[in-house]
């Protein structure tokens, strides 16, 4: 995204730049998403395949954990010079509170409803998450915001839990794992997305002593090197293609493979 925003040019000329669009709301129409799956071609046959977001859905991701794109794109094709900043956490650490709050909305104008859904009295009752997937909204700031399902979510380990045991996402190219272990492996595969293609990465605990979220972004750092910033994906393929790269495009490749996005650790509850 920091990459796709970098590389867009205008697709309409008559517009103008610096007014990008604000998504107060989700669409209620749009083309049926593409689909984007992690172990191949499509499978329309297979028992767990993707199941499509609803119609007026922005969702980066299906429940099957496979990318859908096609509808958040047209949004990154009018402007350039955005800044990506993502946001991971637990649950009801209130990531979607801060990022209403980047939004800029006004929670006392009457009818208006926030730009990404806060947990109800009823749900947080039921112990149940929020937010699923990734959730994208453009600010008039010029920020690409993506809100996005909690980590260490035993709500969401409940809902891809087999009565077996085994997980019903494939995270691993069609391997069967164990739900724990798939919960997991999501858990950093979101942590990884986000560090690539965010310029800030907002990440939120409830205080300094939980050290679950630093221990994730620690793993996050350690798979997240080799990861090229999406920016250069396509200069470098056309650099490797000739022979003998002189000092400084090496130098470049070098910089380009040590990127992360900017992590930056909030503390949502001060304890004495």
């Amino acid at each position: 995204m920091a990459g796709s925003t970098s590389g867009t040019t205008s697709s309409n000329p008559s517009l103008n730049p610096s007014a990008p669009k604000i998504l107060l709301a989700k669409p209620s129409a749009g083309p049926v998403p593409g689909k984007f799956g992690r172990g191949g071609g499509e499978d329309e046959t297979a028992p767990h395949r993707a199941r499509l977001p609803p119609v007026g859905s922005l969702n980066l991701l299906s429940d099957s954990w496979e990318f859908h794109i096609d509808r958040f794109l047209p949004f990154l094709t009018e402007n350039t010079d955005f800044k990506v900043v993502g946001i991971i956490g637990p649950p009801g650490a209130g990531k979607s509170t801060i990022m209403n709050e980047l939004y800029g909305f006004d929670g006392v104008s009457p009818g208006m409803l926030p730009p990404f859904a806060i947990q109800s009295e009823e749900t947080r009752a039921m112990a149940r998450h929020c937010t699923v997937g990734i959730e994208p909204r453009i600010s008039a700031e010029r920020l690409i915001l993506l809100d996005t399902q909690s980590v260490f979510s035993p709500s969401i380990l409940s809902e891809i839990m087999r009565p077996d045991g085994s997980s019903t996402v494939s995270v691993l190219s069609g391997e069967s794992l164990s739900a724990e272990l798939a919960h997991e492996i999501m858990n950093i595969q979101l942590g990884v997305l986000l560090a690539s293609i965010c310029h800030i990465l907002l990440v939120v605990s409830e205080g300094v002593h939980d050290n679950s979220m630093w221990h994730m972004m620690l793993t996050v750092d350690l798979l997240k090197h080799g990861i090229p910033d999406p920016s250069y994906i396509t200069p470098l393929h056309s650099q490797s293609s000739t022979l003998g790269l002189h000092k400084e495009g090496k130098d470049k490749v070098h910089e380009v493979e040590e990127y992360i996005g900017t992590p930056v650790f909030v503390h949502t509850k001060y304890v004495l």
